[in-house]
């Protein structure tokens, strides 16, 4: 039997959504084991001088317990 966790985190990237995807779970592996899957719960973009600087991810980041 299995035990997953779950964890909230936040990414960015200034090139796309599916990019702060892969960012914030790339350094959420640096640290976190069996990585199972994660789920996107919110897309926003950050807006300076009327064009799109940044955009950003919340996701919700489920792992297996060792």
């Amino acid at each position: 039997m299995s035990v997953v966790k779950v964890i909230e985190i936040t990414a960015s990237s200034p090139t796309s959504f599916a990019e702060a995807v892969k960012e914030g779970i790339t350094k959420a592996s640096e640290t976190i084991r069996g990585i199972k899957g994660a789920w996107v719960s919110e897309q926003y973009v950050v807006v300076e001088q009327n064009a799109v600087k940044e955009f950003r991810v919340t996701m919700r980041v489920s792992f297996e317990l060792d």
